[in-house]
């Protein structure tokens, strides 16, 4: 295994203080703490472009022998945050039923509509969650608790925190509301206080950092590739047709790469890691017009980040302080009708946009899965009083990362990978970029 140049990760857990009070789970397999989980990460999995790897410890995520918290006297708290992702139901629900039925927990408050539903002014009621409200909603999309985009201040967040007397709060979001949880972690502590804060990391473009799969991100490739087939039913059901299909990833093109590789019907795929031109012999639109002339077809998939210095540069922002993205589809669109008519050649463009059904479903079978190993897993840490961390899955294990460590960076596809390689053999769209 070569030595690796950059610094090894701090993967230290942080936690509330000694546990010593009995669980009363029955015939679980404990976690022994003295012995980490060793893991080789490659130069993929940790996000960079050399071709290293390295060997790091993990704390293995599960149930442990003594807790931290009295089981019937805590109090916990979810709060869902961000955009809409399938599997967000699924993760409550296992929270819920994992407190009731296993640790005794009497109390599971849900805040509803985000980090806002802490904030007084906005006027929000709690909603209790009991395994009688909660037992169906895995079958539906979105999140029972509603949701917002915005920081809030984490003073009034542990304020209310403290006015509800919960012990536990878990957040459930991507990378932005993985970084207020942090703050959240922060506040907490600087007020001494012993409340724990537990992530479960949620983002359809599954670029978090440090984290290879987060849930709702299977869900959405098998939706997107039922886009995709039919983007290509329409663009071979006509004389020079063209499919385009516009899919999710703002910063990272994980969505896009693999509904690909699942479809293996994709000619050009565009993403934000991957930088293209319109113009020139070694261009996409004479790369279209020459995949056009032989096969008398084209299937394009755009990641909806992709090609942002060919847009002009947005001003504006959304609650989350995103920049607002331009229309990279529609720019596309209008290009390859000026040049397909600049040179008298027929061609004929559907365009399909599934971003919001994508998202809004119900999980799936491999999804619901894991949310429910997410949200027991994050039931377990909690109540051993673990705090500022998110459970994952690395690799084939279920550990816990620190909260530091996941929102440091934000995850990319590595276009200088097998995997890549792999996903650029599937489309051939190199072929058609050199003039034959």
């Amino acid at each position: 295994m070569a030595k690796s140049r950059h610094a090894v990760p701090d993967t230290t857990i942080r936690t509330l203080g000694p546990a010593k009070i009995g669980t009363p789970l029955r015939h679980p397999r404990y976690v022994d703490e003295t012995r980490p989980l060793k893991l080789v990460m490659t130069s993929e999995e940790l996000c960079e472009l050399d071709n290293e790897t390295m060997l790091l410890d993990f704390e293995k995520a599960g149930p442990r022998e003594k807790l931290y918290f009295d089981p019937p006297k805590t109090k916990c708290a979810i709060v869902t945050c961000g955009g809409l992702c399938p599997g967000i139901n699924d993760v409550i629900r296992a929270i819920v039923m994992e407190s009731h039925y296993h640790y005794g927990i009497r109390t599971v408050l849900g805040i509803r509509n985000g980090l806002r539903g802490f904030i007084p002014k906005y006027g929000y009621d709690l909603k209790e969650l009991t395994p009688q409200n909660v037992s169906s909603i895995h079958q539906f999309g979105g999140t029972i608790l509603g949701s917002s985009r915005g920081p809030q201040d984490p003073g009034e967040i542990v304020d209310s925190l403290e006015r509800m007397n919960v012990n536990v709060l878990f957040v459930i979001g991507g990378d932005g509301t993985m970084r207020a949880a942090s703050a959240i972690v922060d506040e907490v502590e600087r007020r001494r206080r012993k409340i724990a804060v537990i992530g479960i990391p949620k983002t359809i473009d599954n670029d978090i950092n440090f984290i290879t799969r987060t849930f709702g991100f299977d869900t959405a490739v098998e939706k997107a590739t039922e886009a995709i087939q039919c983007a290509h039913v329409e663009a071979t059901g006509m004389d020079m047709g063209i499919g385009l299909v516009k899919l999710m990833g703002r910063e990272a093109g994980f969505i896009a790469a693999q509904a690909t590789l699942a479809m293996q019907e994709v000619n050009f795929l565009l993403v934000p890691e991957e930088p293209f031109a319109f113009d020139g012999e070694r261009g996409l639109l004479m790369a279209i017009e020459r995949r056009l002339l032989h096969r008398g077809h084209a299937l394009i998939v755009c990641a909806e980040g992709a090609g942002r210095d060919l847009l002009e540069e947005s001003r504006r922002t959304d609650a989350s302080g995103n920049v607002r993205l331009g229309d990279i589809c529609g720019l596309l669109a209008d290009r390859m009708k000026a040049h397909f008519a600049a040179r008298n050649l027929e061609m004929n463009m559907k365009f399909i946009d599934p971003s919001y059904i994508i998202r809004s479903v119900p999980a799936n079978a491999g999804d619901r899965v894991y949310c429910g190993f997410l949200g027991q897993h994050a039931v377990h840490a909690a109540m051993a009083g673990k705090t500022g961390m998110v459970v994952t899955q690395i690799k084939t294990s279920m550990a816990h990362l620190p909260l530091e460590l996941v929102t440091s960076k934000r995850r990319y596809l590595n276009t200088d990978s097998d995997y890549w390689s792999s996903v650029m053999e599937a489309t051939g769209q190199q072929n058609y970029f050199i003039a034959q």
